[in-house]
């Protein structure tokens, strides 16, 4: 089904004002229609059934009745015709009321079963078979005063036979077309349940409909909590639907009130104690870097090593007090709602001169292997991102060895790998590496302990723009990490 379809259907659910029923309610009345045409349908097939059922019972003792009768009839005309047969060449009254009572049998059973059918045709036959038995009874009779001869007796039986076989005949047709109604009604019978399975597709249309009404909104409701989860609290959730829905919302939107003034609270105290501390911090590195360097007299062995523990502690402070300002751009949502279309090789370029010293003073060796991609997202974001992975690489890089930084396209997805030569991570090490405040083994010559906050900034940014970093490593020589970004929204300069 197309979203126009899903869209149409949406617009019929709010303007019959089905939105402002509850889901119990809503679920109810979706089950009832849902209901209401399979059960209609079965009660009209039952009874079309039973309307079958009934016919074939009457056509079936019908047939039963019918043979019964023409059985006994022909058995009856048998010992009438001997009798009367017998009775005039032998003279014998006895046989003339033998003949008389076999009469009264078939003249019962004529009228039981024939007389009072409803066929008229039928009817007609049965009265002229019985004219002819009056005719024979007259014959036969003692009052008849005329001489019987056989051949006279035998003529009226022949007629007589001729009438049976047409009552035969009649009752066999009679038969036949009860047979053929049953046939005929049971093919309608089968084709109602053809045209009931009909009814399927559209009970299946009904609940898809419901299931629509129902799950939209809180598809929406789920979106709207993904917004939450993402760190943007400035979206006001207005959605209007159900009463169970409604309160939902209505308690989420108090939700997003307070942590957006809680993480405005937050972001304001960071930024402001932040920067309130690197004021004091640079006069103070600055001094301690005139003393080390003997900038402002000599200074003896103990005050040298005073120095010095001066000097890497404050280099420590400045470094958790950037950490720290980092963090904050994750916990600030407002600052990386934009997004822009940014130069991939610019952007690194940017971020490798920040730490172009960092690089110089330990003689490290950049190989970039770059190509020509842009990409929609927030710069600054990136940027920390991006700073982040090579200060990490760069503090964990002996000196004299390679950093590889290597971007690549597949779809719209871009791929950067930064790979470092360090001593590299076990498994256990990775498993934690994006936990906040963790601090694994310290690189060798480096005492200088970082805040943990370094690669779970990473991965809250890359959560924020959809993005996903791994970790591969080595310890065996030749050892060395490699960090891996995929990031969607690129594609190559050039293309639309």
């Amino acid at each position: 089904m197309s979203n126009s379809s899903l869209s149409n259907l949406y617009k019929i659910y709010q303007i019959t004002g089905l939105d402002t029923l509850s889901i119990k309610k809503l679920t109810l009345l979706g089950f009832s229609l849902v209901a209401l045409p399979l059960v209609m349908a079965l009660l009209y097939s039952a009874a079309q059934i039973n309307k079958l059922s009934n016919q074939s019972e009457d056509a079936i003792f019908n047939a039963a009745e019918f043979t019964e009768t023409t059985k006994q009839l022909s058995e009856l005309l048998v010992k009438m015709e001997r009798y009367a047969s017998q009775s005039i060449v032998l003279k014998n009254k006895e046989l003339t009321n033998n003949y008389f009572i076999e009469e009264e049998r078939l003249l019962n059973i004529t009228n039981k079963n024939l007389i009072n059918h409803t066929d008229k045709k039928l009817k007609e036959i049965s009265n002229q078979f019985i004219t002819e038995i009056s005719i024979i009874n007259q014959l036969l009779s003692p009052n008849n005063e005329q001489t019987l001869y056989l051949t006279q007796l035998q003529d009226q039986f022949k007629l007589l036979a001729k009438t049976y076989n047409r009552i035969n005949q009649r009752s066999n047709e009679l038969i036949y077309n009860q047979a053929k109604e049953v046939r005929t009604s049971a093919s309608l019978v089968r084709q109602t349940m053809l045209n009931s399975l009909l009814i399927i597709p559209i009970t299946i249309l009904i609940a898809v409909f419901f299931i629509i009404i129902i799950t939209k909104p809180l598809k929406k409701l789920i979106a709207e909590i993904q917004q939450l989860e993402q760190g943007n609290f400035e979206h006001q959730i207005a959605l209007k639907s159900s009463p169970e829905i409604n309160e939902i919302v209505d308690a989420l939107e108090v939700m997003r009130t307070r942590l957006h003034a809680l993480e405005l609270q937050k972001s304001s105290f960071i930024r402001h104690i932040s920067h309130e501390l690197k004021t004091p911090l640079a006069a103070i590195r600055e001094g301690t870097e005139l003393l080390y360097d003997n900038s402002v007299g000599s200074l003896n062995p103990d005050q040298q090593e005073i120095s010095d523990i001066i000097r890497t502690s404050v280099t420590r402070l400045q470094r958790l007090i950037e950490d720290l300002l980092d963090f904050n751009i994750v916990l600030d949502s407002t600052s990386l709602q934009d997004s822009e279309k940014l130069y991939v090789t610019q952007l690194i370029g940017s971020v490798i001169n920040e730490r172009k010293l960092d690089i110089k003073r330990k003689d490290i060796d950049l190989h970039t292997t770059f190509e020509n991609i842009a990409i929609y997202s927030n710069a600054k974001q990136l940027a920390v991102i991006l700073d982040n992975l090579l200060s990490n690489a760069i503090k964990y890089s002996p000196f004299n060895s390679r950093i590889s930084i290597s971007t690549s396209l597949s779809g719209e997805q871009l791929k950067i790998t930064i790979t470092d030569q360090g001593m590299g991570l076990n498994e256990e090490v990775i498993n934690k590496v994006f936990d906040a405040f963790y601090q694994g083994p310290a690189p060798q010559g480096n005492e200088i302990k970082g805040s943990g906050l370094g690669l779970t900034i990473v991965k809250e940014l890359l959560m924020r723009i959809n993005g996903n970093i791994s970790v591969t490593s080595k310890i065996q020589e030749p050892s060395g990490t490699t960090f891996t970004l995929i990031l969607p929204r690129a594609f190559l300069v050039g293309t639309p």
